[in-house]
């Protein structure tokens, strides 16, 4: 059965963010929509799947409160299913950074729509950063962007403090998956001094979705974090896939390498992969086998977002994620 997928975020005054979490998720079962929404005081950030009508539904919920009613989204539709469950959750922030004086609701760069976006990243005067996670980066990124090798958001500000001082009074460019990073990232530059900041209004998802593909900078998929995997233009199911051994996602050479084991184990894991950890996977990928014969599911099959937590603590080796 055909998903739909909306993604969306809205940084807001949202002081009332524990109201919001019981209404929003009694409104998301009502329409039987799955996926996870973070609530903090600064705002709304989630993604969510259901039939498009439950899409719409919960949408115009969110939207009916004036501080999102101008809120931004995107839709795609996908034959997998996406979630498993609904996730609302408070937090101290809807994307963490780590930094409580950094306040989007109070500053933010330039929004650079897709259309323009070619035009700023192909200035030799600019410095265009991808803001996401190494892993992310791993699958595609922009033409000539830099990655800073960060294994979490919250080591942005680390970043800028040991590799972009000297460029405060340059053009600096900044994308992410939706838009989210990059915009609180802006914010975080302008407080420290920086002149000029742009970001990719709606984010790498937002380019795909309106930029043609001969026209396009972009190299390689879009990491998202649900079972899809990845995106590619048109917001098109990707080809990458998820180990179960390490939790990195895989490119297609990736997945032709001869340490690549189907639900077992990749080349970033296999050689580390202790006998206990590997019987174990065998035996989880032999039960989703039976249960795909069975046309059921199997747990094992659900691999939720990827928190960096998570991540961290399934690390095998010295490879980062």
């Amino acid at each position: 059965m055909e998903q739909t997928v909306a993604t969306f975020y809205q940084f807001a005054n949202l002081p009332d963010c524990i109201n919001w979490q019981r209404k929003l998720r009694t409104h998301c079962k009502k329409f039987n929509v799955l996926g996870t929404v973070i609530l903090a005081e600064e705002g709304i950030n989630g993604t969510v799947s259901s039939s498009a009508e439950g899409i719409k539904e919960i949408l115009a919920f969110i939207k009916k409160d004036e501080r999102f009613s101008q809120m931004p989204y995107r839709i795609s539709t996908t034959p997998r299913k996406t979630f498993y469950r609904i996730r609302v959750v408070v937090r101290k922030e809807i994307v963490t950074l780590g930094d409580a004086t950094i306040n989007p609701n109070d500053k933010v760069g330039t929004y650079v729509e897709p259309k323009n976006w070619n035009k700023i990243i192909q200035d030799p005067d600019t410095v265009v950063i991808d803001t996401r996670n190494d892993y992310e980066v791993e699958l595609g990124t922009f033409e000539g962007a830099t990655n800073p090798n960060t294994e979490t958001f919250c080591q942005w500000d680390q970043y800028v403090k040991e590799n972009l001082q000297s460029q405060k009074d340059k053009k600096v460019a900044m994308f992410c998956t939706g838009g989210i990073r990059c915009e609180k990232a802006s914010s975080h530059l302008l407080q420290n001094g920086f002149k000029e900041v742009y970001h990719l209004k709606g984010g790498i998802l937002n380019y795909l979705e309106n930029v043609e593909p001969e026209e396009s900078l972009w190299k390689g998929e879009c990491f998202v974090f649900d079972h899809r995997v990845s995106v590619v233009h048109g917001l098109k199911d990707g080809d990458s896939k998820i180990c179960f051994g390490c939790r990195w996602p895989l490119k297609l050479e990736d997945m032709e390498s001869d340490k690549y084991e189907s639900g077992i184990c990749c080349p970033h894991c296999a050689d580390s992969l202790d006998p206990v950890r590997r019987a174990s996977l065998q035996e989880r990928n032999r039960q989703i086998q039976i249960a795909r014969k069975k046309k059921t599911e199997h747990l094992g099959q659900n691999i939720a977002l990827l928190s960096e937590n998570k991540k961290r603590r399934r690390r095998l080796t010295p490879i980062k994620e």
